[in-house]
């Protein structure tokens, strides 16, 4: 009997399958521990709060942080992610060589609708596991913002965070790191409509 086995990519076999055009940005993918997984489709109110958060990350933070969106970060367990948002430390140009590690970022953003079951399991363990600190799920299904700090590991060798907390969309919340910026929340969720 043939047992079929999955080939798992490194993270330098994904750069070299993206410098040689094997891999493009149609292509919609990010790497998860390995695999190759496809993206799902931004629908409006997706759209309309990550440049809504986006927007208001810029004005709070200024030059004090970089603000990056729906761009890859470099994670040890083989995975290349692309939250919708991620701050982290130094300038734009101390990313010129390579993507942020786990050791640069202050906070990881998903916006979820339709993803909302994958970012409160999949990516909140690879975030918890890569040692990521802070982790927001702005909730759209429930308009309200997960807030997951303190990584660990259970004795079973699951990864989880200690804590969370939930804002909703009335309340204001400081950005870790940056404790007198308030991000309004109201600023952020789309009124009425829901749905990627």
């Amino acid at each position: 009997m043939t047992v079929v086995k999955r080939k798992r990519f490194t993270i330098e076999e994904y750069h070299r399958l993206i410098e040689i055009g094997f891999l493009t940005e149609t292509d919609k993918i990010e790497l998860i521990r390995g695999e190759f997984i496809q993206k799902t489709p931004k629908g409006t109110p997706h759209i309309f709060c990550t440049t809504r958060l986006y927007r208001q990350l810029n004005r709070l933070l200024g030059d004090q942080a970089v603000i990056r969106g729906q761009d890859p970060i470099i994670l040890s367990n083989q995975s290349e992610p692309e939250p919708d948002v991620v701050i982290a430390r130094g300038t734009d140009e101390d990313y010129l060589p390579h993507h942020p590690y786990p050791e640069d970022i202050l906070l990881v953003i998903e916006i979820s609708d339709s993803t909302l079951t994958y970012d409160q399991t999949t990516k909140l363990i690879l975030y918890a596991e890569a040692g990521i600190s802070d982790y927001w799920i702005v909730n759209l299904q429930a308009r309200q913002l997960e807030r997951y700090s303190q990584p660990y590991q259970n004795i079973q060798g699951e990864f989880n965070y200690l804590s969370k907390q939930i804002s909703l969309a009335n309340q204001s919340v400081s950005i870790p790191g940056f404790e007198d910026a308030l991000l309004d929340l109201s600023r952020i969720f789309p009124e009425g409509a829901v749905g990627e």
